[in-house]
C-alpha cells in the first residue's frame, strides 16, 4: 500500500511539472486548456508542444513515441578516457566546500531612451526598478515623473515599482518617452491632436491570410505596434518574428511606436497578417538568387539541423576560418574576476547572436551554487553549466540555433541558474578544470578534459543535494532543439521529484522547529510571569515592613509626647482645698469618662494637657461642652477655668476633629 501510494504521489508530481513545462513553453495561461491537450497527447509532454507550437518555432517532431524518455544520466564509464571507476563516486556527490556567503554581483543594463529630439543614454543595475530610471530621466529631460510615459517595454507597460531583474532583459534596451500632457515646443495644436489621438480608440480589422479569417481588435491610441502584434500571436499562433504583415502605414517603421503615432485610419484600419517562409525555403530562395553570406544563414535560430548535415564547416561557407571571423574573444584572458569575465561573455554573445538568449549568471561559480543550492526547497532550481569553445564547428549553429531558441531560453529562464565559461583559451580552460575538480571530483574533470574540440559546446545538468552536487546530465553540441528540451525536461523531473521530497523535510523540520520555539517562548513567559509575581510579592512585604515601621515610629513618638505632658501635669488638687477647685468630667468618643479636680486659677491649656496625655491631643479632638454647646477648644488656652466658666463643675465630651 505504502509501495503504491509513494508511486501515486510521484506521478502527480510528474503531470504537475509537465503541466507547468507545457505552460511555460507554450504561454498557454489556461491551466484547464494545458491540461486538457496533455491528456489528448496521453501525457506526452514533447508531442503536446509540437501540436501547438509549428516546428519554426522551435520544437521539432519528436523521434520517439509515448512518454517523453528521460536523457541518460551521465555516466564517466561510457568514456573510455575517463578515469578508474573507483574514484567515480567521489566525481558525481563530493562533498562540498565549507558554505561561504557569496555576494553576487549584479548585472548592468544598457538603455536608450529616445525623447522627441533627444536620445540619452541610462546604465542601471538590474536590481534597480523601473522608477528610478524616470527620476534619472527627470532630471536630464526636465519632465516630472507624473507626466511621463515610459514605453518600450517587450511586456507591455510596467509598474514604476517593478524590479528590472523581472523583466529578464537583454544588456542593451531601447526605450522612449511619451508625454501627452506636455505640448510640443513648436505646436500646440499638433499636442492637442496627439492627446486626442492617444485617447482615442481604434478598430483594427485583421485577417489571418492562410486560414482566410478576420478579427475585430480593439486598441487604444496609446497602444504599440509591438502590442498589437504580440496580441495576434496569442490568436495565430503566429511568433512576431514570423509575422509577415500588409497594411501597415508607411509612418509605422518602428515595433515600439505607438497607434496614435503610426497614421492609420480612424476609425478602422485593415490588415493582413501571415507566415514568412521556414527557413529551409529562405535558404533555397536565396541559394538559388545569390551567394550572399547573409542570404544563405539563417538568423531566427529556429529549426536546428545538425552540424554534421551541412557537410562543410560555418568557415568554409565565408572561405575563412571560423575563428577569423570574430573580432574579439568571449572572455578575457586570466581574467582575475570571475563576474567581470561574465559580463564580457554576456555582452559578446549578445553581438554575435542576439539578445534573445538564456540570462547567464553574472558571478562565480561559487555564488552561483548559492542562488541555486542553498535557499529555501521551494526556491531552489537546477544549475546549467554553458561550455563555450570558438573553435568548434558546432559551436555558432548551436549557440543561434538552439541556445537561442525562444522555447529553450523561456525554459532555462523558468527553471534554470545559468553559468557559463569559455575554454577557447588554455588558461581559461585550465581555470574550470580547477574549479571542475574542486566541486565535481576528479572523474568529471578529467572527462572534460579529454573532451575533443568539435564535441562542444558542452551543457552540464547539476542539482544540488544535501551534502554534494550531482551530475544528472552532460549534453553535447552535436544534438537537436527536440533531444535538448526533452533532456532539459528529463532533468527537471528528477529534480522535481527530489525537491518534492526535500520541501516534505524542510516543512517537518519547520514545524518541529516552531514547536520548539513556541515551547521555548511558553517557558521563558512562565519564568517572567513568576519572576513578576516574586518580585512583585517582595515589593509588597517591603512595603508593609515599612508602613509598619512608620506606624511604630509614629505610635513612640506619640507616646514620648503624651508621658512628657503627663509627667508636666500639677497635681490634682484635693477635694478640701483652700483655693476653689473646678471638678470636670469628660467623656471620651468610646463612652467612657475622664475625672479630674483642676485649681479655679488653672489655664485652660492644662485641661488640654490632661486629655492629651490620656491619648486624645488636642489637634485632633475638639473639647466641647453640653450646656451651652460651645468648642471650648477654640478658646484662648491661657484663661483660667474660672474665667472660661467651667467652675466649679462641668461636663464635657470628645470629639474627633474632620
Amino acid at each position: 500500500m505504502c509501495l503504491a501510494a509513494t508511486r501515486e504521489q510521484l506521478v502527480v508530481a510528474i503531470r504537475q511539472h509537465r503541466s507547468r513545462s507545457f505552460i511555460a513553453c507554450t504561454g498557454i495561461e489556461n491551466i484547464d486548456e494545458a491540461i486538457t491537450l496533455l491528456e489528448q497527447n496521453n501525457w506526452d509532454l514533447v508531442a503536446a508542444i509540437n501540436g501547438v507550437i509549428p516546428q519554426e518555432n522551435g520544437i521539432l517532431q519528436s523521434e520517439y513515441g509515448g512518454e517523453t524518455i528521460p536523457g541518460p544520466a551521465f555516466n564517466p564509464a561510457s568514456h573510455p578516457a575517463s578515469a578508474p571507476t573507483s574514484s567515480s563516486s567521489s566525481a558525481f556527490r563530493p562533498v562540498m566546500p565549507s558554505r561561504q556567503i557569496v555576494e553576487r554581483q549584479p548585472r548592468m543594463l544598457d538603455f536608450r531612451v529616445e525623447y522627441r529630439d533627444r536620445n540619452v543614454d541610462v546604465v542601471l543595475e538590474d536590481s534597480c526598478t523601473v522608477g528610478e530610471i524616470k527620476q534619472i530621466l527627470e532630471n536630464e529631460l526636465q519632465i516630472p515623473v507624473s507626466k511621463m510615459l515610459l514605453k518600450g517595454w517587450k511586456t507591455g507597460d510596467v509598474e514604476d515599482s517593478t524590479v528590472l531583474k523581472s523583466l529578464h532583459l537583454p544588456k542593451n534596451n531601447s526605450l522612449y518617452v511619451l508625454t501627452p500632457d506636455l505640448p510640443p515646443p513648436s505646436s500646440s495644436s499638433h499636442s492637442g491632436a496627439l492627446q486626442e489621438s492617444l485617447n482615442q480608440n481604434f478598430m483594427l480589422i485583421i485577417t489571418h491570410r492562410e486560414v482566410q479569417r478576420e478579427y475585430n481588435l480593439n486598441f487604444s491610441g496609446s497602444s504599440t505596434i509591438q502590442e498589437v502584434k504580440r496580441n495576434v500571436y496569442d490568436l495565430t499562433s503566429i511568433p512576431v518574428r514570423h509575422q509577415l504583415w500588409e497594411g501597415w502605414p508607411t509612418s509605422a517603421t518602428d515595433d515600439s511606436m505607438c497607434l496614435a503615432e503610426s497614421g492609420l485610419s480612424y476609425p478602422c484600419h485593415r490588415l493582413t497578417v501571415g507566415r514568412r517562409s521556414s527557413p529551409a525555403q529562405t535558404r533555397e530562395q536565396s541559394e538559388e538568387q545569390s551567394t550572399d553570406v547573409h542570404m544563405v544563414s539563417d538568423s531566427d535560430g529556429d529549426d536546428f539541423e545538425d552540424a554534421t548535415e551541412f557537410g562543410v564547416d560555418d568557415g568554409e561557407v565565408f572561405g575563412m576560418s571560423s575563428s577569423a571571423l570574430r573580432k574579439s574573444p568571449m572572455m578575457p584572458e586570466n581574467a582575475e574576476n570571475e563576474g567581470d569575465a561574465l559580463l564580457q561573455f554576456t555582452a559578446e554573445f549578445s553581438s554575435r547572436y542576439g539578445d534573445c538568449h538564456p540570462v547567464f549568471f553574472i558571478g562565480s561559480l561559487e555564488a552561483a551554487f548559492q542562488e541555486a543550492f542553498y535557499v529555501k526547497a521551494r526556491d531552489r532550481k537546477l544549475l546549467a553549466i554553458y561550455l563555450h569553445h570558438d573553435e568548434s564547428v558546432l559551436t555558432n549553429v548551436f549557440c543561434s540555433q538552439m541556445l537561442c531558441a525562444e522555447s529553450i531560453v523561456s525554459y532555462l529562464s523558468q527553471n534554470f541558474i545559468t553559468w557559463a565559461w569559455d575554454l577557447t583559451k588554455d588558461s581559461n580552460r585550465a581555470r574550470f578544470l580547477t574549479m571542475c575538480n574542486r566541486h565535481f571530483g576528479s572523474v568529471v574533470a578529467q572527462t572534460i578534459r579529454t573532451q575533443k574540440t568539435d564535441q562542444f559546446p558542452l551543457f552540464l545538468i547539476i542539482m544540488g543535494k544535501r551534502s554534494s552536487n550531482e551530475v544528472l546530465n552532460v549534453i553535447q553540441g552535436n544534438t537537436t532543439v527536440d533531444e535538448l528540451m526533452m533532456r532539459l525536461m528529463a532533468a527537471m523531473e528528477i529534480f522535481t521529484a527530489q525537491q518534492q521530497e526535500d520541501i516534505k523535510d524542510e516543512d517537518e523540520r519547520e514545524a518541529r522547529e516552531n514547536v520548539k520555539r513556541e515551547q521555548d517562548e511558553a517557558y521563558r513567559l512562565s519564568l517572567e510571569a513568576d519572576r513578576a509575581k516574586r518580585e512583585a510579592h517582595e515589593r509588597e512585604m517591603a512595603e508593609q515592613f515599612r508602613l509598619e515601621q512608620i506606624r511604630k515610629e509614629q505610635e513612640e513618638e506619640r507616646e514620648a509626647i503624651r508621658l512628657s505632658l503627663e509627667q508636666a501635669l500639677p497635681p490634682e488638687p484635693k477635694e478640701e482645698n483652700a483655693e476653689p477647685v473646678s471638678k470636670l468630667r469628660i467623656r471620651t468618643p468610646s463612652g467612657e469618662f475622664l475625672e479630674r479636680r483642676f485649681l479655679a486659677s488653672s489655664k485652660l491649656q492644662i485641661v488640654f494637657d490632661f486629655v492629651a496625655s490620656k491619648g486624645f491631643p488636642w489637634d485632633e479632638y475638639k473639647l466641647l461642652s453640653t450646656f451651652p454647646r460651645r468648642d471650648v477648644t477654640q478658646l484662648d488656652p491661657n484663661k483660667s477655668l474660672l474665667e472660661v466658666k467651667l467652675f466649679p463643675q462641668e461636663t464635657l465630651f470628645l470629639e474627633a476633629k474632620e
